[in-house]
């Protein structure tokens, strides 16, 4: 039965044409690449374990280095997986409405351009909804299915984006043994987050089920929020500010923010944790970390006026945002009480910090540890 929401196939032929190609390289030149980033990456995995004491609690997840199509297939195999909520909660009569007002075929060929844009952009990252059949690069796209009881739960994958790995570090002119390595670190961090932390998967589905939850699919609302969208895009234009509400914002319904104020926390720290332990592993291990560093914060910040917009557009903005935020707390946390520590953000939902408390580290230690900081708060 045609029940989806989005037309994926679609989505990934318009990413696919849409892509722009990646530096042009030899065969050999390629082939190297590929070969170093696989050895970095597990070197990258030893060195964040000894630093985190995060220890994979299963088998070892794959590692994939892939180009910007199999990215592009890939999140789309993840997105079909993280959606099927969503698509379980319409009814035969809201599915038709629903479909009637926004089209699964435009909301394909949107998809896709979103996706295009990104796969230019992303370096790595841990696939947490990568369904198991797809687990080898280049495999058969397939539609995802729920799963079963006793089946095995899928772990994620583990993928470096070659062709935008190659072109940033030529683009920084940096060292590319040392770049390379640099980024297999904080992609191995989000690794041994999902992997050494067994509630963690389970808590982000429930998080993003709790916001599936909180949408409202009648089409005349969907239609106002659309409205609020529009405007925040015309703000969007004018003003590249940190307080202009994204498009993604302004689609959300009231009781959207309050589970994605949580969402936004558990980012922010994932995101920070890996920028910590990148700062704090790389000058024993990369040499030249100091001048990659400052190149690619001038990279997440600048950009021409066209990109920045998409980035505002998109919500992108947001991540940058956590990136600093996320990484001056576990900063702070780590400078308190060690690694060890902060590492009792990792017991359960409850010990992660709140949003207020990621720009308060010292409530949070408070909280979760008893200890009362001698840092200011």
């Amino acid at each position: 039965m045609d029940a989806e929401l989005v037309d994926w196939e679609l989505a990934v032929t318009t990413a696919k044409k849409l892509v722009r190609p990646g530096p042009q390289r030899s065969r050999a030149e390629a082939d190297e690449i590929v070969s170093e980033l696989r050895r970095l990456a597990v070197i990258a995995e030893g060195h964040v374990q000894d630093y985190t004491q995060l220890v994979p609690a299963g088998p070892p997840t794959p590692i994939a280095v892939v180009d910007r199509p199999e990215w592009v297939r890939s999140n789309v195999a993840g997105l079909r997986v993280a959606t099927t909520p969503l698509i379980e909660k319409l009814s035969d009569q809201s599915r038709g409405r629903l479909a009637a007002a926004v089209g699964r075929r435009v909301t394909g060929v949107q998809v896709g351009s979103a996706l295009a844009y990104l796969a230019g952009k992303v370096l790595g990252q841990f696939e947490v909804f990568l369904p198991p059949e797809e687990y080898e690069a280049g495999g058969a796209a397939s539609a995802p299915s729920l799963a079963k009881p006793g089946a095995p739960t899928p772990v994620g994958r583990l993928s470096l984006v070659a062709p935008n790995i190659a072109h940033a570090e030529e683009t920084l002119r940096v060292v590319p043994r040392d770049f390379r390595l640099w980024v297999c670190l904080h992609e191995q961090t989000h690794r041994s987050q999902f992997t050494a932390v067994p509630w963690l998967r389970e808590h982000l589905e429930s998080e993003i089920a709790a916001f599936i939850g909180a949408t409202d699919l009648d089409p005349e609302v969907l239609a106002d929020r659309l409205r609020s969208a529009v405007t925040a895009l015309r703000s969007a234009v004018r003003d590249h500010g940190p307080d202009t509400p994204s498009v993604v914002e302004a689609l959300q319904t009231p009781a959207q923010r309050a589970v994605l104020d949580r969402l936004q926390a558990l980012m922010t720290l994932l995101e920070g944790h890996a920028d910590q332990v990148m700062d704090a592993v790389g000058p024993q291990v990369v040499p030249t970390v100091a001048d990659i560093r400052g190149k690619f914060d001038n990279r997440r910040s600048g950009g021409s006026p066209i990109d920045r917009f998409l980035r505002r557009l998109l919500g992108l903005d947001l991540k940058m945002q956590q990136y600093r935020q996320g990484g001056a707390f576990v900063r702070a946390v780590v400078a308190e009480v060690g690694v060890e520590g902060f590492n009792h953000v990792w017991q359960s939902p409850q010990t992660l910090p709140t949003r207020p408390e990621l720009t308060d580290p010292g409530a949070w230690m408070l909280r979760v540890l008893g200890t009362r900081p001698s840092m200011s708060a």
